[in-house]
């Protein structure tokens, strides 16, 4: 080829950096994984809940809504693994219910958000001008308010219900959701490989859609792995005020305001409750934590 074919040789434009396919990148991801312990220890634990979740109608030993008035406030014994509430319920067949319902509210609603969110964080960054100016006020307006306290105003209005409930957790999360993917869009618009999908003519969809959110993909997994364990309170809270799960449907926060009355007598009727709350969070929170570290392109697991 002579030195005018190669000048004049069309120049091959950057692609975005996507994740890589190869199998080796799986198999380093587990070795940091490994390396982990509490993100590790995080990844067991959120399974075991999901697992739970997905068994909880062939692990429940009792009908969870069935009283036993013969057995009320019994105290744990190997009938009754955790106990009995002031009905006679078995508490161990309540709380799998119960984690059930929390598990269903935390991954719906974090699903709803990103549903919403996303396609508005993309828009704000991307095109910025009035439809930044738009979805930033708004955002802002929402942030004003804590996400519970948005969260039971939503669900006041809206009605209580397990359906509801998902609902006003899950507005409740846009807002943040909105920023990280406005800000990751603002960061990544600008790198060289999209000036070069421009100047090849490609559209604003594929931009948005090939290019920069492919790429925003690492800080979205890892808001995702935050927002189930926020829902999860979310969904505890809002049922303890009596606006999500509806008795005598089980829910862990259902369980913790029926103990109240009892909680001299009969402590297991709060204390189990609580402690699969601080347990599925806490799974949930490492879970993040590790997620964050070992898709962080700066070195992955401390």
């Amino acid at each position: 080829m002579t030195a005018l074919d190669t000048a004049a040789a069309p120049t091959k434009a950057p692609t975005a950096p996507v994740a890589d396919k190869h199998p080796g990148r799986a198999a380093s991801l587990w070795r940091k994984l490994r390396r982990n312990k509490l993100a590790l220890t995080g990844t067991v634990l959120a399974a075991l809940f999901v697992l739970v979740a997905l068994l909880s109608g062939i692990l429940t030993p009792y009908d969870p809504a069935q009283p036993d008035f013969d057995n009320a406030l019994a105290a744990p014994s190997g009938a009754h693994w955790l106990g009995t509430d002031d009905l006679g319920r078995d508490q161990l067949s309540r709380v799998l219910v119960g984690v059930t319902a929390s598990m269903q509210v935390g991954v719906l609603a974090v699903v709803l958000a990103f549903v919403v969110a996303v396609p508005l964080g993309l828009l704000a960054g991307y095109f910025g001008k009035f439809a930044d100016t738009v979805v930033s006020r708004l955002t802002d307006t929402m942030l004003a308010f804590p996400f519970l306290v948005l969260a039971v105003g939503l669900a006041a209005v809206l009605g209580p219900s397990l359906k509801n409930a998902t609902i006003a957790i899950g507005i409740s999360q846009i807002p943040a959701i909105v920023r990280i993917t406005r800000a990751e869009t603002l960061r990544l618009k600008h790198l060289d490989y999209v000036g070069a999908a421009i100047a090849n003519g490609a559209g604003n969809g594929t931009i948005l859609f090939r290019h920069i959110l492919p790429n925003a993909t690492s800080a979205l997994i890892v808001q995702a792995t935050v927002g189930i364990p926020s829902a999860i309170i979310g969904e505890a809270v809002l049922s303890f005020l009596g606006l999500g799960v509806q008795p005598p449907s089980p829910s862990l926060g259902v369980m913790l305001s029926s103990a109240q009355p009892f909680i001299a007598d009969a402590p297991w009727m709060a204390v189990f409750p609580g402690l699969v709350i601080v347990l599925a969070t806490l799974a949930f929170n490492l879970l993040g934590d590790g997620v964050r570290d070992i898709l962080d392109p700066r070195g992955g697991s401390r």
